[in-house]
């Protein structure tokens, strides 16, 4: 186990190292640079611009700017090159508007896709299993811009409240419980949209596993002997369908850096994707790079993570 643990931990810092070798030299061999986003801004000398290179390292060889920013981003000391703020500060202040997005989304995502995918095994071929095959498919279908626009109007028109951005605008002195619910009132729209895909995905793939492990043989002789269905559905079946979503569970870190680009942006959401988002359109290569470094971080400790897991639900994995 122990030995296990290192020899991933020296893996995953090896291809840590390379990911931000990779994405660094992607970035910064892209046609432009930072000094070149408003060529035409008469206020942007060629003095300034001469400045803005050697402040920020640009007139140096790629592997010394390398170097530096790594050193910046370790120390700290980081800064965005648009604003001239902290990125990592920036970086935790979009992290916390996410997280209540994620947390949500990843909750409704979870407890609803396996009812939905067990019952339609256990049902299969039936009114329900059918009916939850074509709603799935037919979210999976619908672009996310477009359904995030008929919800809006719906609920709008519906309720007459506002669901831009995270609170209502001039509620930021209002009581605290205001506050409160308003905040969930504006958390639970762009919630439940990003989980709509998940859900359906999701349920698909536990109706799939369901199916596989009902035609096992142990699955078989427990019905057999006599066994009340629900026993055999929940405790023989369920728990062997279950082992190949503690790798998912992992990989579900990343989320909590990425966010939805499109929902952040539609319903104003000062998140971590719509920053990033910014941030490439800028040019803002110390928050793109930040981002992507600490995303790779967080795929290669979900990987280590699902790895621990399997090992615990499922005896027979030797690592």
């Amino acid at each position: 186990m122990f030995s296990f643990i290192g020899r991933s931990i020296v893996q995953k810092t090896i291809t840590l190292f390379f990911v931000s070798v990779v994405s660094f030299l992607i970035i910064h061999l892209a046609p432009g640079e930072p000094s070149q986003i408003d060529p035409m801004n008469p206020k942007f000398t060629p003095e300034m611009v001469e400045r803005f290179r050697t402040q920020f390292h640009l007139d140096k060889p790629l592997y010394v700017q390398y170097v530096y920013f790594y050193r910046d981003l370790f120390t700290g000391k980081i800064v965005s090159w648009k604003d001239n703020q902290s990125v990592l500060a920036k970086i935790w202040e979009r992290f916390l508007n996410s997280l209540p997005l994620f947390i949500v989304g990843t909750l409704l995502t979870w407890t609803l896709s396996f009812p939905v995918g067990i019952r339609s095994a256990i049902y299969r071929g039936g009114v329900y299993d059918r009916s939850a095959t074509f709603f799935s498919y037919l979210l999976i279908s619908i672009p996310g811009f477009f359904f995030a626009y008929i919800l809006i109007i719906l609920v709008v028109t519906a309720f007459h409240v506002p669901v831009i951005g995270m609170e209502t605008y001039g509620m930021g002195n209002a009581p605290w419980p205001n506050l409160f619910m308003d905040r969930i009132w504006h958390l639970l729209i762009p919630s439940a949209l990003g989980a709509t895909a998940g859900i359906a995905v999701l349920s698909r793939y536990v109706r799939s596993q369901m199916l596989e492990v009902e035609g096992q043989d142990y699955v078989r002789t427990a019905k057999a002997k006599g066994l009340p269905p629900d026993q055999v559905h929940y405790k023989h079946a369920l728990r062997n369908a279950l082992l190949p979503f503690v790798t998912m569970f992992g990989l579900i870190l990343p989320g909590l850096i990425g966010g939805s680009v499109i929902i952040e942006s539609i319903f104003s959401w000062p998140g971590m994707g719509r920053m990033a988002y910014e941030a490439i359109l800028a040019r803002d290569y110390p928050i793109i790079l930040t981002v992507n470094f600490l995303s790779a971080v967080l795929v290669l400790a979900g990987t280590f993570l699902s790895d621990l897991l399997y090992l615990v639900v499922d005896p027979r994995i030797r690592l």
